[in-house]
């Protein structure tokens, strides 16, 4: 089930990655090229984007993408950093919690009024539904990484450690350099 959801969100994380840039590409040459382009482009991007970033954040604290502020959780002992960030995790489901149902009541809103987008004809509360989804996906990475930190196999939010890779690559240019 795991890499099913994976799997899944990868997918669509890339579709609508590959979606955007070409509907970009394609108003800019109709624009410039032609003098012309499609009404409903700007809205759909934006929509694209949307779902592209809300996606992209439950993705995102899978692959230990986010910027982590930790300096001071990193100076406890580890029992101390599974108890603050246990707490983070939980005030984060609380965060998320909520968007969900001030999401869930604006779809049902937005569903039972009919609104449609403005430059197309499709009704609005499924192209805002991303706002329910990209949420649930992040609710369900914060309850993994807390199972991850209650059974004791984490410490807390995954980072990719950019400090680190960044003193790599700056060692490995040295020693490129030192050869020449």
């Amino acid at each position: 089930m795991k890499d099913l959801v994976n799997t899944f969100e990868e997918k669509i994380i890339s579709l609508l990655l590959v979606m955007m840039v070409i509907l970009v590409f394609i108003e800019v040459v109709m624009r410039f090229g032609f003098g012309s382009g499609f009404l409903w482009a700007q809205e759909l991007t934006l929509l694209i984007s949307a779902w592209f970033v809300l996606f992209g954040v439950s993705y995102g604290l899978k692959v230990g993408a986010h910027i982590g502020v930790d300096a001071l959780v990193k100076i406890l002992p580890h029992t101390w950093q599974r108890i603050v960030s246990s707490v983070a995790v939980g005030l984060c489901l609380v965060y998320c919690g909520m968007f969900l149902y001030g999401g869930w009541i604006y779809l049902a809103k937005m569903k039972k009024i009919g609104i449609e987008l403005e430059d197309m004809e499709f009704p609005t509360w499924i192209a805002h539904s991303i706002l329910f989804i990209g949420m649930a996906f992040l609710t369900l990475r914060l309850v993994q990484l807390l199972i991850r930190i209650i059974k004791g196999k984490a410490n807390g939010f995954p980072h990719t450690g950019e400090v680190e890779e960044s003193m790599h690559l700056a060692e490995e240019l040295a020693h490129q350099q030192e050869k020449k």
